[in-house]
């Protein structure tokens, strides 16, 4: 029988057995590759390793048309490439990026324009090339992906700027069916990237969070110089190879050559090394020849290593977005794994500042007139040389405009003033929405306190961030519910001060009020929300105008402070 007379679903499994080697597929996966196969705009949050690309990688072997894949590094646009080439059906792929030289580009468009190609991987930033953006129209693309996709969010723990265009790209070339990929992104992440994205209608599929292999641990100290020494003590005890994450740069350096003068075959990787550099540190560690890397959150995204065997946080991370991507980067291979935080409250103070960053309303006056004053649109790199600000800067509060509807962005990266739009009022407008993801930002990184400083199953309180329940009472893989070993401990801990004292989170008698993750509420304050998590007598939810909040469930029902309005409807699959 032709391939093309099979029912769909047996199709894809056809496809990847035969072009992919892969002898069955997840329901997941399965789930979302028809969604993209019927044309629909569809979101994709599975954790590290559960097997994201397929997703696009079976489809687009099927499609009419290329298949473009937005990937933000070149190093993985790179692996993905000779994954793709390499697999049993031989599918043609290629990259087009500045790492590469102009004849290696060149013959990747002359591929597209034969209508040779299967998969065009692209940057964010090349799209904002016009001629990049016309190749790509004249080539008519089956399926346009963003891989990575939590970097569109403006409050994602990866926030990159050339993202907010994509929407407006993915329109020049034809608006095609358009297929986000993530591994971390809790309920405001994934409503920012449907919105930014221009999605309609997405069918969603949220595979489950739980990674059972992952032994989660925090070891709380309190002075950092022990910290640090822990830190490296702890780095070089562990199973190898591994990962350190780090706040900064100089201690990427610093605990790297530590390690290095233990013995270890150690580097440090940051966003202020050389391209060719991080590129070698990236590759030395994919093949085994780097026991732990010390790096800033620039590394790891996407890296296709299974055998990681502990990922060490030396800095609390922003939000639980962040922290569960990057220990999500340890056993893939479903051996046993650590995710160890190395916890500091006073670490904290540095991540409060990041997120409490707000522009002044005389910027946004500013950024206003300069745009009116060109009747006929102006570009970026024209406000950036009248304005003098950074170009990250500038690009966040063009966007922060438009939506604050004072501005717009057309065609070709030209900027225009709304006519009729009152200057003061959307400066106040942006002023409300940047303050709003301000206080989401800071109510998130509380979420990180509290899951440092729970005296309950850590697991359950990581899961529920996600809106997902855990099973048991008792997950026999953290910290909290199973033993760990004296070795594991800091000195502090071994002095009584132990991980969840000091902090306002404690253990609580059950409640026989239930309020099941996905559920909608409204509270007499905060307005509408939703329900993400329930541990004992504390229900923690989501509300868009005070970000994450957890409320005493005695209170909420003493009081009537949150009413059920609605479940969810949002597709889930375990």
């Amino acid at each position: 029988m032709s391939l093309r007379n099979l029912p769909l679903r047996r199709r894809l499994r056809r496809t990847a057995r035969d072009v992919f080697g892969w002898k069955q597929l997840r329901a997941p996966q399965i789930d979302a590759m028809s969604a993209v196969m019927t044309g629909q705009d569809t979101i994709v949050v599975m954790p590290t390793g559960a097997g994201k690309s397929a997703v696009y990688q079976v489809p687009g072997v099927l499609l009419d048309g290329p298949t473009v894949v937005v990937s933000p590094l070149i190093a993985l646009q790179r692996d993905q490439v000779a994954s793709l080439t390499g697999a049993r059906g031989r599918p043609d792929a290629k990259a087009v990026n500045s790492a590469q030289g102009k004849r290696a580009n060149a013959v990747a468009w002359e591929r597209v324009r034969e209508g040779a190609l299967d998969f065009l991987f692209v940057s964010p930033e090349q799209l904002a090339k016009n001629d990049v953006v016309a190749e790509i129209a004249a080539a008519r693309p089956a399926l346009v992906v963003v891989d990575e996709a939590q970097c569109v969010s403006t409050w994602g723990y990866d926030f990159r700027p050339d993202y907010l265009s994509l929407g407006q790209a993915r329109e020049r070339i034809g608006r095609p069916p358009l297929l986000a990929l993530t591994a971390s992104a809790a309920a405001p992440v994934r409503a920012d990237i449907i919105e930014r994205l221009g999605m309609r209608e997405p069918h969603q599929v949220i595979a489950g969070f739980d990674r059972p292999n992952i032994e989660l641990e925090v070891v709380r100290h309190q002075e950092g110089s022990a910290k640090r020494r822990w830190v490296v003590e702890r780095a070089a005890a562990e199973a190898k190879p591994g990962i350190v994450y780090v706040g900064t740069r100089r201690e990427a350096e610093q605990y790297a050559e530590e390690l290095s003068d233990l013995g270890f075959d150690s580097a440090a990787y940051h966003a202020g090394l050389q391209t060719a550099e991080r590129t070698r540190t990236h590759e030395r560690f994919r093949d085994g020849t780097l026991d732990v890397v010390v790096a800033t959150s620039a590394f790891g995204m996407g890296i296709d290593k299974a055998d990681i065997r502990f990922v060490l946080h030396a800095t609390v991370p922003g939000s639980l977005d962040a922290y569960y991507q990057e220990i999500g980067r340890a056993g893939r291979d479903g051996e046993p794994a650590a995710a160890i935080l190395a916890y500091r409250p006073e670490d904290l103070s540095s991540q409060r500042y990041r997120a409490g960053g707000e522009p002044d309303a005389d910027t946004l006056l500013r950024l206003m007139d300069a745009v009116r004053a060109h009747a006929d649109g102006v570009t970026g790199p024209v406000l950036h040389d009248e304005l003098e600000m950074s170009q990250t800067a500038l690009t966040s509060l063009v966007h922060l405009l438009e939506e604050a509807g004072g501005i717009r962005c057309e065609a070709e990266g030209v900027i225009h003033a709304v006519p009729g739009a009152r200057r003061d009022t959307c400066a106040k407008e942006a002023l409300r929405i940047a303050a709003a993801r301000v206080r989401l930002e800071r109510s998130r990184l509380e979420m990180m306190r509290a899951y440092a400083e729970t005296t309950s199953c850590r697991r359950r309180h990581l899961l529920g961030y996600f809106g997902e329940l855990l099973g048991t009472s008792n997950c026999a893989s953290c910290d909290v519910c199973a033993p760990v070993s004296p070795e594991s401990l800091s000195r502090e801990q071994h002095q009584g001060v132990l991980a969840g004292t000091g902090g306002t989170t404690h253990h609580s008698e059950p409640c026989d009020v239930v309020f099941l993750p996905g559920t909608r509420v409204r509270h007499k304050s905060w307005g509408e929300g939703e329900i993400m998590s329930q541990e004992g007598d504390r229900v923690t939810a989501l509300f868009a105008s005070a970000g994450y909040r957890t409320l005493s469930l005695s209170a909420v029902s003493d009081h009537g402070l949150l009413t059920p309005i609605a479940v969810d409807g949002q597709k889930k699959t375990a």
